[in-house]
C-alpha cells in the first residue's frame, strides 16, 4: 500500500542526529510546572509528551496535594510536590523551590492544569521575568499573563513561547478584560483578527506565538508559518497540553524557539492524523496523541547516530 502520510516541509528544521556517546543530560532537561486539584493529568500529559518527543529528563513540579496522583501516570517522570493552597493550587511560597529546580532546566513548560490563583499568577510572572532559558507558557499561565500589558511582557530574561487557542488569544486583545469583576465575552473575534494580533504581539514582546486551531499559526513577528497537519478530532481536552510538552522538548534540545514551535506543531498534528486514521476523529482523546508521537517523530528525525557505532573485534587468529 502506498504511504499517504505527509512528509515534513523541506524548510522545516529537524533536531540534529544524536552522537552515539550522548547521555540524558545532553538530550535536554525539561521542567513542567502545573497541576492542581482535579487537574493533575494535564501537567502529567505535558511531561510525558516531552519525554516522547526526545527530552532526556523531565521533572514535573505540582502542588504536594496532587503529587502522588501526578506521579502515578508514568514512572519515567521525576515528580516533586510544592507548597499548596487550600484550594489545591500552588501557594505563593512554592516559587522558591521551583526557581531552585529551574537552575538545572534547559526548558520550562508552565501552565497546564495550573489553575487560576494568586499562587499560579506569582509563579507564572516570576518565571516569565526571571528564567534565563527558553520557557513555554500555556493554559492557565496565559490567563496570568493576559492581565499584563505589552511593555511588561517585553521584559523577560530568556526566549519565550506562548501557545494560546482562540479564546486565550482573545484575552490579550484587551488588557484586564477577564478580571473576575468583569464578564468574559464567550465568542472570540474573527480568526483573521486574532492572527493579526498574534503577529503584533510576538513583535511587541519579542516572543514566539503559536495560535492553535485550524491551520495553526506560528509567528515570531518577523516570520509566520501555517501548520498543515491535524484534524477536528484534536479538538479535545488535553490536546494543547500535549503540544506544550512537544514544544518544550524540542526547544530544550537546542532548536531555536520559532523552529521548535513550528516542528512541534507539525509533529503534534501528524500524531493526531495518525490517531484519527486508526481510531476515528470522534473517539480521539489526548492520550492517543501521546501514543502516536513516536511514529510522528520518526517522520521528523533520523535516529542514526553521528558517531560510528562500535564494531565487534575481529576473531582472534
Amino acid at each position: 500500500m502506498r504511504d499517504t502520510v505527509p512528509q515534513p516541509p523541506a524548510d522545516l528544521m529537524r533536531p540534529p542526529p544524536r552522537p552515539a556517546a550522548i547521555d540524558k543530560f545532553g538530550c535536554g532537561r525539561v521542567l513542567v510546572v502545573g497541576g492542581s486539584g482535579g487537574m493533575a493529568g494535564a501537567a502529567a500529559m505535558t511531561a510525558i509528551a516531552a519525554l516522547r518527543s526526545g527530552a532526556g529528563l523531565v521533572e514535573l513540579h505540582v502542588p504536594d496535594t496532587v503529587a502522588a496522583v501526578a506521579a502515578s501516570f508514568s514512572p519515567c517522570v521525576m515528580t516533586r510536590g510544592g507548597d499548596a493552597a487550600a484550594d489545591g493550587t500552588f501557594a505563593e511560597s512554592a516559587i522558591g523551590p521551583i526557581l531552585e529546580r529551574c537552575r538545572r532546566a534547559d526548558a520550562v513548560a508552565c501552565g497546564p492544569g495550573l489553575g487560576r490563583s494568586v499562587g499560579g499568577m506569582t509563579i507564572t510572572r516570576t518565571l516569565w521575568r526571571e528564567f534565563p532559558r527558553v520557557a513555554v507558557f500555556d493554559a492557565d499561565s496565559l490567563w496570568a499573563l493576559a492581565h499584563a500589558d505589552h511593555g511588561w511582557l517585553a521584559t523577560h530574561a530568556g526566549p519565550r513561547i506562548l501557545t494560546p487557542h482562540a479564546g486565550e488569544m482573545r484575552r490579550f486583545l484587551t488588557e484586564g478584560e477577564d478580571a473576575p469583576s468583569q464578564p468574559a465575552r464567550r465568542e472570540p473575534p474573527p480568526r483573521g483578527l486574532l492572527e493579526e494580533e498574534a503577529v503584533a504581539m510576538a513583535t511587541a514582546i519579542d516572543a514566539t506565538v503559536v495560535l492553535k486551531g485550524p491551520g495553526t499559526l506560528i509567528t515570531d513577528g518577523s516570520h509566520s508559518h501555517r501548520n498543515t497537519t491535524g484534524n477536528p478530532g484534536m479538538a479535545t481536552a488535553g490536546s494543547g497540553d500535549v503540544l506544550t510538552g512537544v514544544v518544550a522538548a524540542l526547544a530544550g534540545e537546542g532548536m531555536p524557539p520559532p523552529s521548535a514551535a513550528r516542528a512541534a506543531a507539525w509533529v503534534h498534528g501528524l500524531a493526531g492524523d495518525l490517531a484519527a486514521a486508526r481510531l476515528g476523529q470522534r473517539s480521539l482523546i489526548a492520550t492517543d496523541l501521546i501514543a502516536m508521537l513516536p511514529e510522528a517523530m520518526m517522520r521528523l528525525v533520523s535516529d542514526v547516530a553521528t558517531d560510528a557505532a562500535p564494531q565487534p573485534a575481529p576473531p582472534a587468529g
